[in-house]
């Protein structure tokens, strides 16, 4: 693979404002002023990497083991170091699967697989901050549509 196809560009566009392309070529911006909130910060973005990373696994692996899920969302906060640099020192995930008659067994798993195989990024930051995963499963009571 060649460099190009792994590099990030970040650019400055002033006002505390940053625009990155990712190695795909999407554009992202991001803020530095917190306060101001008009885009996401790189730290925020950090719990949309992870979210995103494990999200994608969980999902496949619930696919392929045929599970009914008719909604799936991550949510995912951290607890920061008070000094600097503020690090994350904690992350926790929660899954929430809604569906119909989901397997626990198969949530359980499809995370583990996710939290210690395949994800990317949980790999990237548990060097340096615990990973605390949890879940929840939902039975999905509305009728299909015919």
């Amino acid at each position: 693979m060649a460099d190009d196809e792994r590099k990030a560009t970040i650019h400055f566009a002033g006002n505390d404002f940053f625009v990155g392309v990712t190695p795909s070529g999407h554009a992202q911006t991001i803020e530095t002023d917190s306060h101001r909130g008009s885009a996401a910060t790189p730290m925020e973005l950090v719990l949309l990497a992870l979210g995103g990373c494990t999200g994608v696994d969980v999902i496949s692996v619930l696919k392929k083991k045929r599970q009914h899920v008719t909604d799936y969302r991550i949510e995912v906060h951290g607890d920061r170091r008070e000094d600097f640099p503020r690090a994350y020192t904690r992350l926790y995930v929660k899954h929430i699967v809604t569906g119909r008659g989901v397997s626990e067994q198969a949530v359980a798993r499809a995370i583990e697989l996710s939290d210690q195989k395949y994800c990317s990024v949980a790999a990237t930051v548990r060097g340096s901050a615990e990973i605390v995963t949890s879940y929840e499963i939902i039975e999905d009571n509305q009728e299909e549509a015919a």
